[in-house]
């Protein structure tokens, strides 16, 4: 991970922070699961206050870019917004259980299928071919 915080620049460093990791997730230079630098660990390195890097990292958490999992660290969180994100578990959850089920690849899409059929339907969604 590389920041740069620029003192002549008109962002205040807090923005800068939040802005250089929010960018470096989106295009995948952060990967899912990258483990972040502790905030005081980061603040030192870049030569901020503590609470500077605090605040990045909770506008970073409040827009879904970046997860704290208590004392194991905070790290990138799954790229989307959190409608996407929770879609995905969904899915996941979804494809275990089918599996467990026993249904075949085909059988588990047409559930999938059929289901959003009835759940779309008469709802002005576009549907679903």
């Amino acid at each position: 991970m590389s920041l740069k915080i620029r003192i002549d620049d008109s962002a205040p460093p807090y923005e800068q922070v939040r802005a250089q990791i929010s960018e470096q997730a989106r295009s995948g230079a952060l990967p899912v699961g990258y483990r972040l630098p502790t905030v005081r660990g980061l603040a030192e390195s870049l030569g901020l206050a503590v609470n500077t890097v605090a605040k990045a990292y909770r506008a970073l958490e409040g827009d879904g870019v970046i997860e704290t999992r208590g004392r194991n660290g905070t790290f990138v969180a799954a790229a989307g917004s959190a409608a996407e994100r929770e879609a995905s578990l969904a899915a996941q959850a979804y494809a275990d259980r089918v599996r467990r089920l026993g249904l075949d690849e085909g059988a588990a899409l047409e559930a999938v299928r059929d289901a959003l059929r009835a759940a779309y339907r008469g709802s002005g969604g576009q549907g679903i071919r």
